[in-house]
């Protein structure tokens, strides 16, 4: 096939057919750095894939700020930013692919519908605080947010193009006398002292945004980019037009000293009190694709075009978490726990009779049959987990338990329609249905789905469960442990060694751990905490940045980071009883690392598909597959297999000794094949069985004893 042709406007005359295995399809746009393709992966998974000017591609020091583009955008990659998928900055046209979204710019939409109304504009200023939290606590400060770098998915704004970002131990500095930024979006800092710019820089950009979607104009305005930086740096801002409601905060955020500025989580505290509730609509009806948006029907504005595809993410909707939870790392097979936001109206099914799709496909011997169930309309890919012998899922919408062995439907109970980034578990021998949007926590009775207990509760930003106990840790750094089996509140305090602890804790192992990196990365301190009490168990200092990632005879497992941000670079076990740590340096980084833990071996899935076990007890690394599976999910494994499920739903079977692939199920994409999921629950094991959740919205089970009989 002849590459094909474009005429946009900077674009090459004759495009690539591929950027390494990934298959360019048409074409988005073009930008100051390169041009934006649809693009597809050998498994169907829609991409964006930018690929930088061929006059470009010789130049050493446009080749380092690409390449630090690559890594701040898989820095903060997330729920808040556009997921990398792979990148070879080395390659003699170097390019960058990112799962693709539909969705038009902030820019696009205020240009075709006009300014947005109050309830969209604090939809739209919670999420973007939100997204700043998340980059900010990685590192890295944007440096050019503005409408043309904001997405606006169905789950919420995307920040995109970090295309000039800056992480704190970036190789690359601001160079003398130049600015970098876009004027009417750029703080005081970036004109008077562009090398001191930090995140504060950021929240400034934030309210030109917030002025720009409330009314089509910037606080600054002026056709000339000189007389816009004068009133940046010296003039009062313009906010006729902002609601009343929103114009004091707006206006801190863009005071002209960085230290008057709040922080996001000040401005989601703040937002909580400007709007007692936050609900789930979404921005747009129509979704974004190349048809509507590409040159076909009109080409975008060139930034917008370069942003919005080059680092759009195709995901099948959930809606945008209220709380992120935990680490950034996903991890496997921890007691995750979730909650519910009081006060909303709440539906209930109970009984075994209610219909779902079920297929009953074999049958073992014992009467374990292969089978799949649609429990539940509307979008969103199932998260499941075991408990009371039943298996518990949820999607945006419901949680509703399943029969583990025909996959019939137990009982359902609506909630509030929020994404899920974990799936609902038992905690205190009650299910701990989802994450509230206020505080109020909701439990069930696992055999009814009846609730059991709903308590209000004070404002916490980050929910985990472990050792029978539910721990919010509040803005402040505060811990709130509350009885998982009545609701009560029963320690409240801060915890020695951590400012502000976010937990992580895993199946089997009543202990919940906080980890802080240094400033530096060079360090972590570790913390490990009795979830009943709240009292330190042990505390550590380890080399690198580390990451939990499981438990399992007394002793922790962590995962090291590597010179990319993101990339494991080795495991770690540290034993708390003697000191004792044994490290594992990887023969190849793995990107993106996810990991799942079984006695002494560690199994990593990296993001460009490769599976790797590493035996601890040895101290070496062990077999290496490489699946094709682009973003799975976590591994988990039997001791005998190791599962992991694929974006397209497929869940593989690997013989946990050779790492060979010993069989996969079929595809399940369902009617919405273009899209995928931002994240993948990990399958879940029961019983010799494992059971996984797909994108076209069903949960299925299969026999883990014979996975080449799939």
């Amino acid at each position: 096939m002849a590459p094909r042709e474009y005429d946009g406007a900077g674009a090459e005359a004759e495009l690539p057919e591929y950027a390494g295995h990934y298959r360019l399809e048409s074409c988005l746009g073009s930008g100051g750095m390169g041009v934006v393709h649809v693009a597809r992966s050998t498994s169907g998974m829609k991409l964006a894939v930018k690929v930088v000017h061929a006059r470009y591609a010789e130049d050493p020091e446009f080749r380092g700020r690409f390449r630090q583009e690559v890594a701040a955008a898989r820095r903060v990659s997330g729920a808040f930013t556009a997921p990398v998928v792979d990148a070879d900055p080395e390659a003699g046209r170097p390019w960058m692919a990112t799962l693709f979204i539909p969705g038009p710019t902030l820019s696009e939409q205020v240009k075709r519908n006009g300014p947005m109304d109050p309830a969209q504009l604090r939809r739209l200023m919670a999420g973007l605080a939100e997204a700043l939290r998340d980059i900010h606590r990685v590192g890295v400060v944007h440096r050019d947010l503005k409408p043309s770098n904001v997405l606006l998915a169905e789950d919420g704004p995307k920040v995109i193009d970090f295309g000039i970002s800056r992480p704190k131990d970036s190789e690359l500095r601001t160079e003398t006398g130049k600015l970098i930024g876009t004027p009417p979006f750029m703080a005081p800092e970036q004109f008077r002292r562009p090398r001191e710019v930090g995140p504060a820089a950021d929240v400034f950009a934030l309210g030109s945004l917030m002025v720009h979607a409330a009314t089509g104009r910037g606080p600054f305005d002026s056709d000339s980019p000189y007389v816009v930086a004068y009133q940046v740096v010296h003039d009062e801002p313009d906010l006729t037009g902002v609601p009343e409601t929103l114009a004091p905060l707006v206006l801190r955020c863009l005071a002209k000293e960085p230290d008057d500025r709040p922080t996001p989580d000040e401005l989601m505290r703040q937002l909580r009190s400007v709007a007692a509730s936050y609900d789930t609509q979404t921005f747009l009806r129509a979704p974004r694709t190349e048809e509507a948006d590409g040159p076909g029907t009109g080409t975008p504005e060139p930034p917008a075009a370069e942003s919005a595809a080059a680092e759009s993410v195709a995901a099948e909707p959930p809606v945008r978490p209220a709380r992120r939870l935990g680490r950034r790392t996903a991890l496997v097979a921890g007691v995750l726990c979730l909650a519910v936001l009081g006060g909303l109206a709440s539906l209930q099914w109970s009984g075994g009779s209610e219909p779902a799709r079920q297929t009953a496909v074999a049958q073992d011997a014992s009467g374990f049959g292969t089978w799949e169930s649609e429990a539940a309309s509307g979008g969103g890919m199932p998260q499941c987990s075991y408990g009371a012998g039943k298996l518990v899922c949820g999607r945006p919408g419901t949680v509703y338990a399943l029969d583990p062995a025909d996959g019939r439907t137990l009982w359902r109970h609506g909630v509030e329609e929020a994404t899920r980034s974990e799936p609902p578990v038992l905690t205190g021998g009650l299910v701990q249905p989802e994450v509230g949007l206020i505080g109020d926590l909701e439990a069930l009775d696992p055999a009814t789905g009846e609730v059991a207990w709903h308590k209000g509760m004070p404002e916490y930003n980050g929910l985990r469960c472990a050792g029978g106990m539910i721990l919010l840790t509040a803005a402040d750094g505060r811990v709130t442990g509350v009885d998982g089996a009545s609701g009560e509140i029963t320690w409240s305090h801060r915890i020695a060694g951590q400012a502000v602890p976010y937990f992580t804790s895993f199946a089997g192992d009543a202990t919940a751990y906080a980890a802080t990196v240094s400033d530096d990365g060079s360090r972590t301190r570790v913390t490990a905490v009795d979830p009943a009490t709240g009292d330190v168990r042990w505390d550590a200092d380890l080399e690198g940045t580390v990451t939990p990632v499981g438990a399992a005879d007394g002793s922790v497992y962590f995962l090291v980071g590597g010179e990319t941000y993101g990339d494991a670079a080795a495991v770690v076990r540290y034993t708390p009883a003697g000191g004792a740590t044994r490290r594992v340096t990887l023969d190849v980084p793995v990107a993106e690392a996810q990991a799942g833990v079984r006695g002494d071996t560690v199994h990593l899935m990296g993001a460009g598909g490769s599976l790797v076990a590493v035996d601890m007890a040895s101290g070496k690394q062990g077999w290496r597959l490489e699946t094709g599976v682009s973003r799975g999910s976590a591994p988990v494994s039997d001791g005998r297999h190791v599962y992991v499920t694929a974006p397209d739903g497929r869940l593989l079977g690997v013989d946990a000794r050779t790492g060979k692939l010993l069989g996969q199920t079929t595809p399940r994409f369902g009617a919405d094949s273009d899209r995928v999921p931002a994240s993948l629950p990990a399958p879940v094991l029961a019983g010799g069985h494992v059971y996984a959740g797909a994108p076209d919205g069903t949960v299925f089970g299969v026999d883990g004893r014979d996975p080449a009989a799939w």
